[in-house]
């Protein structure tokens, strides 16, 4: 037997009871899991003009179903642990104690898996971003176009929300158009000549949005001829600090997406822990209250193990149960194979 122990009765209620309180425990992490995985989701939705249409939901509803799971099966643990030291319902949830087991070390291994996509779809998040803002700077005008009118708002309130400015940064404001062709007064000079001196035609200028504006600047906002020093007294664009953001948003938004996916990541990977110690807890729990010497006198002494056998044999063991099972498979498809007729 492996980290065997000798239980009392007074051992054994303390073990059911803070098994109790664990497995509740779990349950609000579960809620907690749950919770964060429909925010997340909002939180997407919110933004995925700026994400290029294409975010991934696989993570947030992964971690609904998983937080759904959570309450579910710590709800009924923690019933079992309440009901252990009745020996009437003790007999009546004894056959469902392994496969609870079983279940919940399943459910750990999802749990490892949901944890290694918060980590590993960041990167995807990163790339989506990169195009999405892309996207949304060069669509910036057309908020009279079907399908793009509100891109213009959401790119706004994104980059006052999260201080920052353009893509990359301010600069690849410089590079498109972003005012529309109906606010532009064709018949000045000044317009014209900026337009035909263009290849594509565009109005291209070295200016950025209201949005871009820091209002902590204690001067005025300089939205407008940023590179031209002459046009602004006690300027020069190379030395001073400029009253814009001059973070890129691809930057800021997806830092604030991270660190939501790497909180949530490490409260899974807590999670996880919490539930080994449940499992832990429930077989020896399980097993001193099965090897009770006398199952009518409570007070009579057992003994509880983690394992009945070392590590080694203990994997010996599945392994030969899962080569069983699986030559039982293959006699069974081979069974139903059809008869040769001569």
């Amino acid at each position: 037997q492996v980290l065997g122990r000798c239980f009392n009765l007074q051992k054994r209620v303390k073990l059911a009871q803070g098994l109790w309180m664990f497995y509740w425990l779990s349950v609000i992490v579960g809620i907690s899991i749950f919770s964060l995985g429909i925010f997340f989701k909002i939180e997407l939705r919110k933004r995925s003009e700026v994400m290029d249409n294409s975010e991934s939901h696989l993570v947030p509803n992964l971690l609904i179903l998983v937080g759904m799971l959570a309450c579910g099966l710590n709800a009924f643990g923690g019933k079992m642990c309440h009901d252990a030291l009745d020996p009437i319902k003790f007999s009546k949830m004894k056959p469902m104690l392994k496969p609870f087991m079983l279940l919940s070390c399943g459910f750990s291994m999802l749990l490892l898996l949901v944890a290694l996509l918060c980590f590993l779809m960041q990167f995807s998040i990163y790339l989506t971003l990169a195009e999405g803002l892309k996207n949304t700077i060069r669509f910036y005008k057309d908020t009279d176009t079907p399908g793009r009118c509100f891109m213009k708002r959401t790119l706004d309130i994104t980059q006052i929300e999260f201080r920052c400015c353009g893509n990359n940064n301010f600069r690849d404001w410089f590079e498109v158009q972003w005012i529309s062709n109906r606010y532009l007064d064709m018949s000045n000079d000044v317009v014209k000549d900026r337009v035909l001196s263009n290849v594509e035609g565009k109005y291209l200028m070295d200016s950025v949005p209201f949005s871009c504006c820091n209002p902590g600047s204690p001067r005025p906002c300089i939205q407008h001829h940023l590179t031209n020093n002459s046009a602004h007294y006690d300027y020069d664009h190379r030395t001073e600090e400029l009253n814009i953001w001059t973070r890129g948003c691809r930057e800021a938004v997806f830092s604030y997406y991270s660190s939501i996916m790497t909180s949530i990541g490490v409260l899974i990977i807590i999670t996880i822990i919490l539930e080994s110690m449940d499992v832990a807890g429930l077989k020896y729990l399980s097993t001193s209250l099965e090897t009770m010497t006398d199952p009518e006198n409570p007070e009579c002494e057992s003994e509880g193990w983690l394992l009945e056998k070392g590590f080694k044999e203990t994997f010996a063991d599945v392994l030969t149960k899962l080569k069983t099972l699986g030559r039982a498979n293959q006699v069974q498809e081979g069974g139903d194979a059809p008869e040769a007729t001569t």
